[in-house]
């Protein structure tokens, strides 16, 4: 396995994809690993197996089945490294009488939390994952059989606030809460005697990538700061393995330590350079485009966006209210004048001229702009239509970022779908 995945070229390097493969991977002698949408790993014990994460619902059967076939031992404990669906949604396919199911305290919030939203969750996320799950149940029911797993939304029989020591057959394991990770019930889990730590999603979901302070698919904020503080207690173990929740291990005391300190700074350099510029007045699209990572600090960005993260921490510390207008603090959106703006203009045929006319001139968002409003006084208008798949085509060949990629993409689909039907609507057509 690649020591650190870095994947900072195309995204596409990156595919998040549920479980799926026949047989679990080795770590080593006693820990495996099966791959989805996040991992979930097996350690064997002399007196029992201990599970780490449990995927989603219907990947549970995949996971299960390759931890099996390695060892049938009974399940004496599930720990859970976050509380989001694609950890605990597989825990009740694998809770046998006797398993104990180990989380933070603060789990439980979380799940209610995510239950609270979950249709708007799912909604904002189907644009990234909705074909990649389709393919994944079709694969199961051929593969593994039997119905689709129902999600589970367990009630964890132990809990604990800052750390919790385990030991099972002769295993050591030492549980530690890690609040910065991508939920506040993020914790990590230590193996002393091997140098070993789980550390889940902590660091989001590329090692070596800039954290995700802010989902586009619709999440809480997390804080730079709670995330160093996290990342420096994992960094004072000196782990020589991190086990990580997507990809394969990262290997070695120096290059994890390097990885980590690198990383802690160039967060505390965005959230510094953010800080700064809110007290001298700096408007926060001012910072999105100007503040970036040293040449000495550069990670990738094929998850989170150092400028999405500046938004994040400024309203983290600010609000939603930016200053720029009195409208901000109203209902009516900037769209309810664009009819008037098109009229003005002498056209939605104008307006949409203009935004070709910037992507000509490689002015993508500009280009956007522009023709949202005509697209606003006139839906079908074919000129617009073009000028917004063009001006996302050069946005999507210039993206480095799953997520923005994903977007993009869904994006493009729907608008040559509404090409399609206007041409259809054409006189003659």
């Amino acid at each position: 396995m690649s020591s650190i995945p870095l994947y900072r070229s195309r995204p596409d390097g990156f595919q998040i994809q549920p479980a799926s493969q026949s047989e679990a991977l080795p770590i080593n002698d006693f820990i495996y690993l099966s791959e989805g949408l996040s991992n979930a790993y097996l350690m064997i014990t002399p007196e029992g197996r201990i599970v780490i994460n449990t995927g989603m619902g219907f990947e549970a059967p995949v996971h299960k089945r390759n931890f099996e076939a390695v060892d049938p031992s009974p399940v004496r404990y599930i720990l859970l490294t976050q509380g989001h669906v694609d950890h605990v949604g597989g825990v009740d396919a694998f809770r046998e009488k006797g398993t104990e199911v180990v989380a933070h305290a603060n789990n439980q919030a979380h799940q209610a939390d995510d239950a609270r939203i979950a249709a708007f969750r799912a909604s904002r996320s189907a644009f990234a994952f909705a074909d990649a799950i389709a393919r994944a149940w079709k694969h199961i029911q051929e593969n593994v059989g039997g119905p689709i797993a129902a999600q589970s939304r367990p009630t964890p029989d132990i809990t604990f606030a800052d750390r919790f020591d385990l030991e099972l057959g002769g295993l050591r394991l030492e549980l530690l809460w890690t609040p910065g990770g991508e939920t506040t019930d993020s914790m990590v889990v230590w193996l002393p005697d091997h140098e070993i730590c789980f550390c889940g999603n902590l660091f989001s979901a590329l090692f070596g990538h800039f954290p995700n302070l802010v989902t586009i698919r619709g999440d809480r904020y997390r804080d730079a700061l709670r995330f160093i503080e996290s990342l420096e207690r994992v960094r004072a173990l000196e782990p020589a393995m991190l086990l990580t929740g997507h990809h394969g291990p990262v290997v070695g005391k120096e290059t994890i330590q390097q990885e980590l300190t690198r990383l802690r700074d160039a967060v505390r350099h965005v959230h510094d350079e953010t800080v700064r510029g809110m007290n001298h007045g700096k408007d926060v699209r001012t910072l999105m485009r100007e503040i970036q990572l040293p040449p000495e600090l550069e990670v990738g960005e094929g998850y989170g966006k150092v400028s999405w993260s500046v938004r994040a921490i400024w309203e983290s510390y600010a609000g939603w209210f930016h200053h720029r207008s009195t409208t901000e603090l109203y209902a009516v959106p900037p769209s309810q004048v664009h009819g008037d703006l098109v009229e003005l203009a002498g056209g939605a045929d104008a307006v949409a001229h203009r935004a070709q006319a910037r992507v000509a001139a490689h002015e993508p968002l500009e280009a956007i702009y522009l023709a949202e409003i005509a697209l606003t006084a006139s839906p079908h208008n074919e000129a617009a239509l073009e000028a917004m798949i063009e001006a996302h085509r050069q946005l999507e060949s210039e993206s480095r970022n799953f997520w923005l990629t994903q977007w993009l993409r869904k994006q493009l689909r729907d608008l040559q779908s509404k090409l399609d039907a206007a041409g259809a609507r054409r006189p003659g057509a």
